[in-house]
């Protein structure tokens, strides 16, 4: 059994997607605390452990349509390099590994990693064939993975941050629909049955719906949420989120990225500058850092 086959099924790349684990760690300045560290990177390594084994249960359901897409069709099951039956058996494992690893944190860490599983499987079964369904499924996705980084280390996380991080999720999901849209033509109903229900204008519409209320959002919650209360500096987050959202908007619409969404923010340095400097702006926010010629952040 090719070893880079089983790795390629569980699709590590995609494993950037669960980084919103820390989010909690980050937005509490819980990042003082190495126990809770831990607790958060535990939780990490649950995430990936159940998500890879989902990717590795939908390659297998997959892929006959796989077979068809451009990209997809070297995916290991879709190939030949694998079979159906050891993709399901091993994303089983997988998941059980991970829903294992979440309910050693705790009680309620558990029970999210279910709802994620059971949320899963509802796309799988069901949502992924319907449009705007099939995206919101995604975004709630993330939504728990956040819930998950708060729950591992048992702090409470604002209701505007999971907000505004459904909202950049239905950014980049809706950006990926677009991008298949557009390029795979006629035949896009037989590699994804929900490109069926959308057209160009509404995909486009959808972008910059996601985008807006996603800006809108993040600058609610940097003023008005209990955390910009205690942490005022949190404002200055703001530029790198607006900005980092423009640019992605620009590449969706001026070179028709968006296809890989993990690849765009991991390779675009524009976009990684804006993490960057988000990251280390929350950080000096969390720590304390005062801005004394702002009148109360903006309140």
């Amino acid at each position: 059994m090719p070893l880079g086959a089983v790795w390629r099924l569980m699709r590590p790349k995609q494993w950037t997607k669960n980084l919103l684990v820390f989010a909690g760690l980050l937005f509490t300045a819980s990042f003082n605390d190495s126990e809770l560290v831990v607790r958060a990177v535990w939780a990490f390594i649950a995430m990936c452990l159940a998500s890879a084994g989902t990717y590795a249960l939908n390659d297998a359901l997959d892929a006959e349509r796989d077979r068809s897409h451009p990209r997809k069709k070297l995916r290991p099951v879709a190939a030949g390099q694998l079979s159906p039956a050891f993709a399901m058996g091993f994303g089983t494992v997988l998941m059980t590994l991970g829903v294992l690893g979440a309910f050693l944190l705790n009680r309620d860490s558990g029970f999210v990693m279910v709802s994620y599983l059971v949320l899963q499987m509802l796309y799988n079964g069901a949502l992924k064939r319907i449009a705007v369904a099939d995206v919101f499924g995604l975004s709630l996705g993330f939504v728990l993975r956040a819930m998950l980084g708060a729950t591992c280390i048992e702090v409470k996380i604002s209701g505007w941050l999971l907000f505004c991080t459904g909202a950049l999720a239905l950014l980049l999901g809706f950006s990926k629909r677009r991008h298949e849209f557009r390029t795979q033509g006629e035949e896009r109903e037989t590699t994804r049955q929900a490109l069926g229900g959308y057209s160009n204008s509404a995909l486009d519409a959808l972008v910059l719906v996601s985008a807006c209320v996603a800006a809108i959002c993040y600058g609610i919650y940097s003023l008005e949420s209990p955390t910009a209360e205690s942490h005022p500096a949190l404002f200055l987050t703001t530029p790198f989120v607006f900005y980092g959202i423009c640019r992605y908007v620009l590449l969706v619409f001026s070179y028709d990225e968006g296809g890989e969404p993990e690849t765009v923010l991991l390779q675009d340095p524009h976009i990684i500058v804006s993490i960057l400097g988000f990251v280390a702006a929350a950080v000096l926010a969390m720590k304390g850092v005062q801005v004394p010629w702002i009148d109360g952040a903006g309140r």
